[in-house]
């Protein structure tokens, strides 16, 4: 590890441009010295970045670390927790700085220039499915957190994910993986010259059965089709993606039917739980110079489709049929994100703006929300055809005012327009919102290998178009609801510091507040997020990679969040959900011999259920191994031990009411339709077996 030298001046500034022209998450940022890989694995070198809590993590990280589930790749970002709460073709669960996410609410996430979160979507505001993605194509995953980065828009307050695939693999992939519970998978990956340009080509197929007493049936089918010409100053990619998913799930279930002994802590309520999903796109990327600056434009069109069926509270509303209820989501998204970076010098400087445009149009055909019983249509609660478009510009400067102070400074405005047609009438109609979003970051040193940064910002994540234009409740359209504003402001602040002072250890601490006007809260017996009241959070992270050897990487993170609603409520202050800790420990050998292996843990804390605290979860701890030989330079094998030490603990824990059963016309709770509160509960998987056959070619 090492401090970046300085360039000069104008080799300086063409570097740069370069750089700003390259499709990654750095693709439209600033003033700064060119990303070092420190130790392989990561990209937070000291004068790389412009926050401490931002970095990058290369494709040989990814390739390390046991994964699970696809959507553990997340957890690469310093704090981020990913679970489940339903059968694995579903959107993850995400945590991060406090939050429980849902399903992606306030964190953004974007695989090869395209946006993955879903506004008013069927299961939840801002859902993020990133199961069509596949680890083994992935070039590198960018983060950053908080509202500090112009070019960051809707769904990114608390953090955003910019994972990037291959223009060209290294080398071919064939990889076959078999398990327990059933798991199968495969994968086959290469790229090719075709002409002046390469076309890389990829197939994924896996099959699941999961711990579940209900056989889980995981059905999944990947496929990725990317031609590239061109070099990372000028050129294009396009890229065809296909994605379809079938499963049973087995949903949270209460604590008392455990107790009781009616179920396992691996059954369930209802065995026809499950769901379907598709996702087809096509995108575009390129790039060009462009008088004393570089053009940059990304364009994709998404065809999305998800039938989930769930139920939570079981006989609580309807004691004959039961509450299983089917979301419903069709629709096609299409974007233009043009962005156009350039020198602009004065008195000596090195100084560099960008200026851009984020546009987006979900044509959404169908939302839905029915009643069924076993997956058959009862009746339906609401459905919608929505129109929702969004125009964001922003504009950003990078300047170098001297060798050891630079600022980044910026702004956007984000305008919003729906239209919502409704089976309901009095729910029907048109809204529109404008924000604005101030950006500062104020970055000094290097000295003695450390940097500071100074970050504060404005940011907002959409509301659902149903909730802006709903005037009566949907099972009772003699009750009247209230409306949400479109648009929900946050603000946030950082102090943070990073360091190399200490050789062969990179560390980085972070201190962070957010607040935000209106909370997202998961609400068990719709399946959906719902606004709430404002709340602030306040935490610290604390960072640290080292390499005592070249074989050997350890990783360290802390992460400690005080979460509270803001206005005073007889309820109570607590957020339920919300994480105050989060750590992880890593181990990773490679380069020792033939051998190589990892070692991980991560450990997320207790969080209070109930905004008054007095129901509060476990804690939870899981360790997952992974031991392999290099065969010869052309394969190799490797063992998973997932759930290394088969923790009996969870990975989502919600406190609301439900009725089983056999608790209809015996309980006076479900006779009243109030319900029995309880703990409902996704237990984490049980400890597991996968082998690994890996050939590159």
């Amino acid at each position: 590890m090492h401090r970046p030298r300085w360039p000069q001046p104008r080799r300086r500034t063409v570097a740069l441009l370069s750089l700003l022209m390259a499709p990654s998450l750095q693709a439209h940022q600033d003033v700064k010295a060119p990303s070092v890989n420190v130790i392989g694995h990561y990209e937070t070198a000291v004068g790389s970045s412009d926050a401490a809590s931002e970095g990058g993590v290369t494709s040989k990280r990814i390739e390390t670390r046991p994964l699970l589930r696809t959507g553990e790749v997340i957890e690469l970002v310093p704090g981020m927790i990913v679970t489940q709460h339903s059968g694995d073709g579903k959107a993850n669960q995400y945590f991060l700085r406090g939050y429980n996410l849902d399903h992606g609410t306030d964190f953004a996430i974007w695989v090869d220039g395209m946006p993955v979160n879903m506004p008013t979507h069927g299961h939840g505001q801002g859902y993020a499915d990133i199961n069509f993605m596949i680890p083994e194509l992935i070039s590198k995953l960018g983060f950053r957190k908080g509202p500090y980065y112009a070019e960051e828009g809707d769904f990114s307050s608390a953090g955003v994910a910019r994972i990037r695939y291959f223009d060209k693999l290294p080398a071919s992939i064939a990889n076959v993986t078999l398990g327990s519970n059933n798991f199968k998978r495969g994968v086959f990956a290469n790229s090719s010259d075709l002409g002046p340009g390469t076309l890389l080509y990829a197939l994924e197929a896996a099959t699941a059965n999961g711990p579940w007493d209900l056989e889980q049936k995981l059905k999944k089918l990947n496929g990725v089709l990317r031609y590239t010409r061109g070099t990372e100053r000028e050129g294009f990619n396009v890229a065809l993606m296909g994605y379809d998913s079938q499963w049973n799930a087995t949903d949270q279930i209460p604590q008392r039917a455990v107790d009781q002994g009616l179920i396992g802590r691996y059954g369930n309520l209802d065995p026809t739980n499950g769901g379907r999903t598709s996702r087809y796109s096509l995108s575009f990327s390129g790039r060009t110079p462009w008088r004393s600056g570089g053009l940059q434009a990304d364009v994709y069109m998404i065809r999305y489709a998800l039938d989930l069926w769930s139920n939570f509270t079981y006989f609580l509303d309807n004691p004959v049929n039961g509450d299983q209820f089917q979301q419903s989501d069709r629709r096609t998204v299409y974007g233009f994100n043009p962005s156009y970076a350039f020198a602009t010098p004065f008195a000596g400087l090195d100084s560099i703006t960008t200026v851009g445009m984020q546009t987006r149009h979900d044509a959404i055909d169908r939302v839905g929300l029915y009643s069924t019983e076993a997956r058959q249509l009862l009746s339906t609660t609401r459905q919608d055809k929505v129109s929702q478009t969004s125009i964001g510009l922003y504009v950003q400067n990078s300047t170098q005012w001297l060798p050891w102070f630079r600022t980044l400074l910026g702004a956007r405005t984000d305008h919003y327009r729906f239209d919502v047609n409704s089976n309901i009438a009095d729910n029907s109609g048109k809204r529109t919102d404008t924000m604005v979003s101030p950006k500062m970051s104020l970055i000094f040193g290097p000295w003695a290998k450390t940097e500071f940064f100074v970050n504060a910002g404005r940011g907002f994540h959409s509301n659902d178009a149903r909730g802006t234009t709903i005037r009566v409740d949907p099972t009772n359209t003699s009750l009247p609801v209230d409306r949400v504003n479109p648009l929900v402001r946050t603000r946030g602040a950082e102090l943070g510091m990073r360091t190399e002072i200490i050789d062969n250890i990179q560390s980085s601490i972070a201190f962070w507040t957010l607040k935000q006007d209106s909370e997202l809260l998961f609400i068990g017996d719709a399946g959906t997020t719902e606004a709430s009241r404002p709340s602030q959070r306040t935490g610290i992270e604390w960072i640290n990679y080292a390499r005592p050897t070249e074989w050997l990487l350890i990783d360290a993170e802390l992460s400690v969040t005080r979460a509270r609603f803001s206005n005073d409520d007889p309820a109570g202050n607590r957020i339920p959900g919300a994480v105050d800790r989060v750590a992880t420990l890593g181990f990773t050998v490679d380069g020792l011999g033939p051998w190589f292996g990892a070692l991980q843990f991560r450990h997320f804390g207790p969080r209070p259920l109930i905004e008054d605290n007095s129901v509060r979860s476990q804690s939870t701890t899981v360790a997952n191994l992974r031991t392999g030989y290099q065969i010869d330079k052309n394969l190799r094998v490797h063992l998973d031990i997932l759930n290394l030490l088969n923790s009996r603990r969870d990975d989502i824990t919600y406190y609301y009411a439900s009725c089983m059963r056999n608790e209809v016309g015996v309980l006076p709770e479900c006779s009243g339709g109030d319900g029995v509160n309880d703990r409902h509960f996704h237990p984490v998987e049980s400890r597991q077996l996968r082998v690994s056959l890996i050939g590159r070619f």
